[in-house]
């Protein structure tokens, strides 16, 4: 298990240093489809949706996209713009699609509701089905278009449509399964969390015409200079605490799979600090002047990011700097000299000169700090400090969250021996991410606890030698069913394991 997880994260480290790096993407055009659904004839009606895809496209429009607006789509319609959609792409474009209505889960399956989508009750799943947009589809006819960047954005986590009053639902989940096996080049935004609904309006009084989340990412996406990431990242926490003060939980999340950083509004420039320039070579960065001379610009946009991995050594810690660079240098805290991170066996293809090292190693028992990071740019001035705060607790619980969505097809595992065995020990690898394990035996309920050994902080992927990672299960059993209850309260989608 140790072998296995210091090679995924030698892996992702890797991928993150490249990444960090990467030229940003400048596709050759922007191409948008924005959908919003209100009318729907058998399930509940939307007020919201319509506005949410007229504010996006005109959003859109001010990014240089070309703007495909439908709204209240029924299955034929659907599939008549979809159609057009791909038609209206070429290789190396840019496709976003932004959808607001509702969405429904069937077996990790996220499906997109015409408006003639029919009131399915228990056990007709598969009308729903026939009768939807599998949203996987939606990605792989972008792939098959060869588009360079493919960007979705669902605003359809509500609650189940189908629910009446003195019926049974047909079984799924009231808003849409977490993407996170996305193909490379893909970029994925839910307005809620797993299990949670999204707002339509914070209070009878609210006025707004859009939603929740798509009045806070419009905004973000207009702001100059912020990437993808950052972009879902501000939107998320704005969302967070605007449900926090009417008492609801709604968490957007997003996947991501870009291996470029993706500027929709250009990349913008911080106020001209004054620095002076290094007196011997810009590869000797500990002959740069003190820091104490310099302004730390902490507000710029282009401010240093840090990914945080946790293996059996001690922490990687991976800087993604937006601009190009020629030289890293880091400390811990506001004293002491700063270190070289060095150059790797690389050349940087926008400055044609080695390109520094993304990546610094910290103990095992590192405690809470700041790191102070500076970089020199392509014009020689040195840029920073710029703070980062390293949370180690925060950190490992986000590093192995994040492992755990990325290989949830290896949670549990059967194993015949002496009888019929299921092993969780994936689950006990990175338990200090969970709060609670729960599983259901030949049933799409989990009803039983799974009890795992408490989260060892100084060694945390290791399985105490008196810990049992398996349930002995009788021979006739079919399938288990699991879900995870994460440190932060949010809760994953069920997963079925088959013998």
């Amino acid at each position: 298990m140790k072998g296995w997880l210091s090679r995924l994260l030698a892996v992702t480290g890797l991928a993150a240093c490249m990444a960090a790096f990467a030229v940003p993407a400048y596709a050759e055009k922007r191409v948008a489809l924005v959908v919003g659904n209100n009318d729907y004839r058998n399930v509940p009606r939307l007020q919201k949706a319509v506005n949410d895809a007229r504010t996006m496209g005109d959003t859109l429009k001010q990014l240089g996209f070309t703007v495909m607006v439908a709204e209240n789509q029924n299955r034929q319609a659907f599939s008549q713009t979809l159609l057009a959609f791909d038609k209206a792409v070429d290789a190396g474009d840019t496709a976003f699609f932004f959808y607001a209505g509702h969405g429904f889960e069937i077996a990790g399956q996220n499906f997109l509701l015409p408006t003639d989508v029919p009131a399915a009750t228990e056990g007709q799943e598969e009308l729903v089905r026939d009768a939807s947009i599998l949203a996987d589809r939606i990605i792989e006819r972008l792939q098959n278009r060869k588009v360079r960047t493919a960007i979705l954005v669902f605003d359809a986590c509500r609650n189940n449509p189908f629910e009446r009053a003195g019926t049974r639902a047909v079984a799924g989940g009231g808003g849409l399964a977490p993407m996170t096996q996305l193909p490379e080049g893909v970029f994925s935004i839910f307005s809620a969390g797993p299990r949670q609904t999204a707002l339509d309006r914070l209070s009878n009084d609210d006025a707004n015409p859009n939603s929740v989340f798509t009045r806070t990412f419009s905004k973000e996406l207009t702001q100059p200079g912020a990437n993808l990431v950052q972009v879902a990242q501000r939107t998320r926490r704005s969302v967070s605490e605007l449900a926090e003060t009417v008492r609801h939980k709604q968490i957007p999340v997003y996947f991501d799979q870009m291996v470029d950083d993706v500027f929709l509004n250009g990349i913008a420039k911080g106020p001209a600090e004054v620095a002076a320039k290094p007196a011997e070579p810009l590869q000797k960065l500990a002959a740069l002047p003190p820091v104490q001379q310099l302004k730390p610009q902490n507000d710029s946009v282009n401010a240093p990011i840090a990914m945080f991995s946790r293996h059996n050594g001690g922490w990687t810690v991976v800087f993604s700097i937006a601009d190009p660079t020629l030289g890293i240098s880091w400390r811990i805290g506001e004293g002491g000299d700063f270190r070289e991170t060095g150059f790797m066996d690389t050349l940087d293809p926008r400055t044609r000169k080695r390109m520094p090292n993304p990546s610094i190693e910290l103990p095992a028992d590192a405690p809470a700090a700041i790191i102070q990071v500076r970089y020199v740019d392509t014009n020689g001035e040195l840029q920073g400090p710029f703070p980062i705060r390293f949370d180690p607790e925060a950190a490992l619980i986000r590093d192995q969250r994040k492992i755990l969505d990325m290989t949830a097809t290896s949670w549990l595992s059967f194993r015949e021996y002496n009888g019929l065995l299921v092993y969780y020990t994936h689950l006990m690898s990175y338990r200090c991410a969970i709060r609670e394990v729960r599983v259901g035996i030949d049933s799409t309920v989990p009803d039983k606890v799974l009890k795992m050994p408490p989260c060892d902080p100084r060694d945390p992927s290791v399985i105490p030698h008196d810990a049992q990672p398996y349930l002995k299960l009788t021979p006739a059993t079919k399938s288990v069913s699991v879900e995870l209850t994460y440190r932060d309260g949010s809760v994953s989608e069920i997963k079925s394991f088959r013998r």
